[in-house]
């Protein structure tokens, strides 16, 4: 009991007896104060910022606390040990702190949020959670075609915002530029042709050009960037097979696959309406007879 008792006068142990306590208070508060905003707040938007900001908060009361006891004067006089203790530890959870560094980094650059659709480390989805060490993203492509789900939940590291690009497909700009091709033959009225695929593309995607063109002037304000044509544009090309008709055109992020397939639809519909003026064209086979050869015998 005397030894005990020695042990609790001891300064420095008394002071890490209440760094433990306070730390083990605000860890609770911060578990508390979340489950609390996730009961009462019905927005799930505003119930992840909050219990989010919570979280933030929490560590920031925690980085604080940590910094107030390591610099009392009862422990200047353990600085040395204090030092290469902290360099062991920096060094041995370096990916962890990364992580940790990497949260707040992209929480007040705002490199991404929670609904963005981005691609990093060679992993492309919709980012569903974001926490102190991963960010969680429901992985779009890989063995599916275009921009469907595959089913799978990725967490990555937020270490990761430092290692390499990050490709943000809604940031600022929640538009993508996509192409397709319509190949027609040789013999079909060009003219009639280009005016048919253009007034197609302009009545379908009127929508996302006007709506896209109000985000482009932002952008053009905001970044050293050209002031881009938005409006769908029609090159031409040709081949030794048919001609290639490429129609260039802007859409919503999130709907290319379906934009995509509603302009083949009515593209193709047009065309037929065209009564054979315009034609679509294809790889064609032509099997030949082999002659039929007579044969004398005398």
């Amino acid at each position: 009991m005397q030894r005990l008792d020695d042990l609790l006068k001891d300064p420095l142990v008394l002071q890490g007896l209440q760094l433990l306590i306070w730390l083990v208070i605000i860890i609770l508060g911060i578990g508390f104060l979340r489950r609390l905003a996730k009961n009462r707040i019905e927005n799930i938007s505003i119930r992840y910022k909050a219990q989010k900001g919570i979280e933030i908060i929490g560590y920031i009361l925690i980085a604080i606390l940590l910094l107030v006891t390591f610099t009392l004067d009862s422990v200047r006089d353990y600085t040395i040990i204090i030092g290469l203790f902290t360099a062991g530890l920096t060094f041995t959870l370096q990916e962890l702190i990364l992580s940790i560094a990497g949260s707040f980094y992209i929480f007040f650059l705002r490199v991404y949020k929670p609904g963005d659709r981005i691609e990093m480390n060679n992993i492309k989805g919709d980012v569903i959670d974001i926490d102190s060490i991963y960010t969680t993203i429901m992985e779009i492509g890989e063995w599916v075609n275009s921009d469907n789900y595959s089913g799978r939940i990725i967490k990555i590291s937020n270490a990761f915002v430092f290692k390499g690009p990050i490709k943000n497909y809604s940031m600022d700009f929640p538009f993508v530029w996509d192409e397709l091709n319509i190949l027609i033959t040789y013999d079909s009225d060009l003219e009639l042709a280009k005016k048919t695929i253009m007034d197609g593309a302009t009545e379908l995607l009127s929508d996302y050009t006007n709506e896209s063109k109000t985000n482009w002037a932002k952008m053009v304000q905001r970044y050293y960037i050209e002031d881009a044509k938005i409006d769908p544009s029609l090159a031409i090309s040709l081949t030794d097979n048919w001609i290639v008709l490429n129609l260039r055109y802007i859409t919503d992020y999130k709907l290319r696959r379906s934009v995509k397939h509603r302009l083949f639809e009515k593209i193709e519909r047009s065309i037929k309406l065209t009564k054979g003026k315009v034609k679509i064209a294809s790889t064609t086979l032509q099997l030949l007879k082999i002659p039929e050869v007579e044969v004398h015998v005398k």
